[in-house]
């Protein structure tokens, strides 16, 4: 016999955004089905905030070491970053800002879904990589 007093709930996924975004208590998936499958919950982890903020810090390094770079004589090797410049200077920095910061959101967004979490490893490599070679680059420019 059934007890419940009211419909269940569970019978749709939770949706990208609902009433308990920012309220909720849901942080990760109960079943390994859902954790496989992939899915939406009200809250993100404490793992996400930090490879997501590591990005941002990432991104932003880049930018002050381009800069640095550039006007130590270097060029940019990035050929829509360089059309950015031409086209618009120093607001190109706030644009590519803008653009990094949205797709984070987006990622966190989704990242209980495989492609999000590869995403996310694949961005911290590639930026920790360019940060790297652009610290070498610096170290040469400033010896």
């Amino acid at each position: 016999m059934e007890n419940r007093s009211r419909k269940d709930r569970r019978i749709n996924p939770t949706p990208i955004f609902s009433r308990y975004t920012l309220i909720g208590q849901r942080t990760s998936f109960r079943r390994v089905e859902d954790k496989l499958r992939g899915g939406y919950v009200d809250r993100y982890g404490l793992i996400v905030l930090i490879a997501l903020v590591l990005i941002a810090g990432l991104n932003v390094l880049d930018a002050f070491f381009t800069i640095t770079i550039m006007e130590s004589g270097g060029n940019e090797a990035n050929p829509l970053i360089k059309w950015a410049l031409d086209s618009y200077g120093h607001k190109a920095w706030w644009l590519k800002f803008a653009v990094v910061s949205s797709g984070l959101i987006i990622i966190c967004l989704h990242c209980h879904f495989r492609m999000a979490r590869v995403s996310i490893v694949i961005a911290i490599i590639l930026y920790s990589s360019i940060v790297m070679y652009q610290i070498m680059l610096l170290r040469h420019i400033f010896m």
